[in-house]
Formats: C-alpha cells, sequence, structure tokens
C-alpha cells in the first residue's frame, strides 16, 4: 500500500510505502476510493491539535471498499462500499457513551488523529463505527458527507430552526449546510473571507439570500449563526448579528483566541456554544436525509500523491466546496 504520512507536525506528508493491511478482530479491510480533506486535516497537519499521536496518516471522511472481514464482523461483504468518519472508536462506557454523547467520551478515538486515516490506498476501520453510503452520491461526491456534512449537520441541529441563518466560513460544511437549510425553508445569510469575490458567488449559486464579506455587517438581525472558520474574531461578530434570545455556535475542532467583548454582546439570553465531534446517530439522521435530498457537493480532485498540494490550496483558501483525495 502506498500512504501519505505525518511524521513531524509542521513539515509536509511523506509520501511511502508500506506493508499491504490486516484487519483484526472486528475490523473491516478496505480499499480506499476517495478521501475528502478537512480543515482538521490541516490543523493536524499544522501542529493545532493537542493528542496526535504521530507518525499518522491523516484523512477521515473516507469511502472504501470492503477488501476484508476481520474475525466477528456481521453485516458487511466483501465488495461493499463504507465510509469511515471522524469518530473511530468510543468506549460504550462511561457516562457520556451511556448517554448517547459518545462524541464526548473522554477514550474516544478518531480517525486520522489517533488511527490511521485515508490519506492511503487502504485502510482498517472498527465496522461498528464504518457507515452505509447514499447510492445516489459517487465516491468523491460521498467522501464530503463523512464530515463536512455531519459535523454540519450536528451544527444545524444546534442552531434550532433559525428563519435566518448566518454562516461565517463558506467552505466545504457550510456549502453542504446551505442546502440542508435552504430544503428547510431557511433563509441563509453567508459571510465570506473579506474580498473572497468566488466564495460569494459560490455562495450565492447554493441559494444564499445574501452573500458578503465577514467584516460586513448582516443586512438583516439573524436567528442564529454557526461559525465554520476558525477565527475567534468572528465570534462577538456573530453575536452582534444575532437577535435577542438567538445563539451562535461555533463548530470547528480548533479556533484561534476569542478577543474579549462587552457583556451587553452576549446579555439578552444570547447562547453561545460550541459543536465536539460527532456521534453515529448523527451520522444515520443525517446520511437518511441525503438519501432523500439532492445535495450539489463540490469538489476538486487530487491524486494521493498531491495531498500537501490539496493542503496548501484550502490553507490558502483557493477551494471552493471540498478537496478530494483520489488513490
Amino acid at each position: 500500500m502506498r500512504a501519505c504520512v505525518l511524521e513531524r507536525a509542521g513539515e509536509p506528508l511523506r509520501w511511502l510505502e508500506r506493508a499491504s493491511l490486516t484487519p483484526a478482530a472486528g475490523q473491516l479491510h478496505l480499499q480506499v476510493l476517495a478521501c475528502a480533506v478537512c480543515r482538521t486535516d490541516l490543523h493536524l497537519v499544522d501542529g493545532e491539535l493537542p493528542g496526535a499521536s504521530l507518525p499518522r496518516v491523516p484523512g477521515h471522511e473516507i469511502v472504501g471498499r470492503v477488501l476484508a472481514l476481520g474475525a466477528g464482523v456481521s453485516g458487511w461483504q466483501l465488495g461493499d462500499r463504507a465510509g469511515v468518519p471522524w469518530l473511530a472508536w468510543s468506549c460504550g462506557e462511561c457516562e457520556y457513551c451511556r448517554r448517547g454523547e459518545e462524541n464526548l467520551c473522554a477514550r474516544a478515538k478518531f480517525t486520522g488523529l489517533h488511527v490511521d486515516g485515508g490519506f492511503a490506498t487502504e485502510v482498517v476501520a472498527d465496522a461498528r463505527f464504518a457507515l452505509r453510503l447514499p447510492d445516489r452520491y459517487g465516491d468523491e461526491q460521498a467522501a464530503p458527507l463523512l464530515c463536512a456534512g455531519l459535523i454540519g449537520w450536528r451544527a444545524l441541529k444546534a442552531a434550532g430552526g433559525a428563519p435566518r441563518l448566518g454562516l461565517y466560513g463558506f467552505g466545504a460544511a457550510a456549502h453542504i449546510v446551505a442546502q440542508l437549510a435552504r430544503a428547510r425553508g431557511q433563509d441563509c445569510y453567508a459571510f465570506a473571507r473579506p474580498g473572497d469575490a468566488a466564495a460569494t458567488a459560490f455562495a450565492l449559486s447554493l441559494g444564499a439570500v445574501w452573500a458578503g464579506g465577514s467584516d460586513q455587517p448582516s443586512p438583516q438581525t439573524l436567528d442564529a449563526a454557526i461559525i465554520f472558520a476558525p477565527v475567534g474574531a468572528l465570534v462577538p461578530l456573530a453575536l452582534q448579528a444575532v437577535r435577542p434570545g438567538g445563539s451562535v455556535v461555533c463548530a470547528g475542532i480548533h479556533m484561534s483566541d476569542i478577543p474579549s467583548f462587552p457583556y451587553r454582546v452576549l446579555w439578552g439570553e444570547r447562547t453561545l456554544r460550541s459543536v465536539a465531534n460527532l456521534t453515529r446517530r448523527d451520522a444515520r439522521e443525517f446520511l437518511a436525509i441525503a438519501a432523500q435530498t439532492d445535495i450539489r457537493v463540490s469538489t476538486v480532485r487530487y491524486a494521493l500523491a498531491d495531498a500537501n498540494q490539496a493542503l496548501s490550496d484550502l490553507r490558502a483558501g483557493r477551494l471552493s466546496g471540498a478537496a478530494v483525495l483520489r488513490p
């Protein structure tokens, strides 16, 4: 097999040849068909995520074909298509797992952070955490659904049924959320990187009722806002844009420090909250919706060996939609 390996944070991935994988008990052995590139992968490579064990193969939006089954696996057959998301394993025993909050399990393991991910030609994954994918999406289009879609859905639920919803940072997740929100009858206001005309045009093409730079005031008072960009300075701006009783949801795994702001910005029963990881219940809900909804998943294809270029383009904001690696 071949893999792109992060050996030291802050350095480029290395393109290496490794021995082919063998599934342990309870695992699926998958041929990687596509793996989307997430901003979380970029945070990992840039050394911004604590707890990473290196060397590591990044990638947690994996579409694969089952090559072999580990002992004890049921419900999967050779040749099946499977999705592998961020959540790789949870203990099932702690108070969070027992409450259905496995995303908060202190012992949880995450794909591409604690176990090797999909920037490779092969991967192994716990069969209990692998996902069935809607047939209506090809491999390249299905890959971004496994994080941009799943985290976007969890964030959208956290924001509630806001009639006027702001989206700060219009990348892979926001472009899916905008379509889900529109299907639910919500008006989306897109706040992109200042001066990024391509992103604002992209947002409008997906049904946003307004799009502009994140340095611009909202043309309407918002009921809720979701921040996908890892920029802490957007938090007070979003709070000022939402109405009293409204909410701001921080959807990223990493964000720069939030600057201090006057209490009056939060006052008025506004809510500020974060979204952390995802659960298998989120995945089942979202993929069932995706199977019934015509989501236009915009992708930019890269060869697996060009993973460093994909990360560079993501870092520089040169992408509309999601980068996807194809072995």
